[in-house]
């Protein structure tokens, strides 16, 4: 079972500001190449994309392979110029995804 993602960034900053984005998402990371106790391939199940827009338009984006560990945690920042919404989805196996919001006021 997946938790829901989380994002933490802070809700107020001034125009111009560098804010800093913090995701995870608790997520197995399965590769596929694992097997269980009884010897079965464990299926493959892997988050393969991560994508962040502000305000409709893509700031931060990367491709996840085999490599990432489960629970993937992403740290970056951005510069905001305008109040708006921070957007954050997850692109799994099998066409799932998990998507998480946030508000930043600039004041």
């Amino acid at each position: 079972m997946i938790d829901a993602p989380r994002i933490h960034v802070q809700n107020i900053a001034e125009k111009g500001e560098v804010v800093r984005v913090r995701t995870k998402i608790p997520h197995p990371m399965e590769t596929g190449w694992r097997k269980d106790h009884d010897g079965n391939k464990v299926p493959q199940n892997r988050i393969n994309r991560f994508v962040c827009t502000f305000n409709g338009t893509e700031v931060f984006s990367a491709d996840m392979f085999s490599g990432i560990s489960a629970d993937p945690y992403l740290s970056f920042f951005i510069r905001v110029e305008e109040s708006g919404t921070v957007d954050c989805i997850w692109e799994a196996d099998e066409g799932k995804s998990f998507k998480k919001s946030a508000t930043i006021t600039v004041a």
